[in-house]
């Protein structure tokens, strides 16, 4: 999981299938199939954690699904960002940049929506331990978040 970290990825926010806010109150930002697909195919599937920024808006702290979601029994891979912080409303459209700094546990299955939204709220507070890290905190401040009106790149 680690040798493609960090791994610095942009793209515009699609709808994804509205559960994040709906089923979980956690809401996702979701990125487009050409996203997901320009992944590295040999990038484990898991949860991760990183520094994420809207447009040209503040960089904040995420944890990052990648993966089939199998308790949703998804047939596409999803790349789904869940920003640590609180937006007054939807940026469908925006551009995301995401650096991904680190690796919390692979995907597995729950028993219950409870056991989700429980692992997801002690994956956020991990991911938010990892990133107040020297080593993470200094790629917050990575020129990658510096968008240049108008241009999209991924991987620089």
């Amino acid at each position: 999981a680690m040798r493609h970290l960090p791994y610095f990825c942009r793209g515009e926010v699609v709808k994804g299938f509205g559960r994040g806010s709906k089923e979980l109150g956690i809401p996702t930002a979701n990125f487009s199939e050409q996203v997901v697909e320009s992944f590295p195919s040999d990038i484990s599937t898991g949860i991760y954690y990183g520094w994420a920024c809207v447009g040209n808006g503040d960089v904040h702290k995420m944890v990052l699904s990648i993966g089939w979601n199998p308790f949703y029994r998804n047939t596409k891979k999803s790349v789904e960002t869940h920003i640590i912080h609180t937006f007054k409303e939807d940026f469908y459209g925006e551009i995301l940049s995401i650096v991904i700094v680190g690796y919390i546990r692979p995907e597995k299955n729950f028993d219950s929506l409870e056991a989700l939204i429980s692992a997801i709220q002690e994956d956020i507070e991990e991911a938010k331990r990892q990133l107040d890290l020297p080593e993470h905190l200094k790629l917050k401040e990575d020129n990658f978040f510096h968008l240049a009106e108008g241009k999209i790149v991924n991987n620089h």
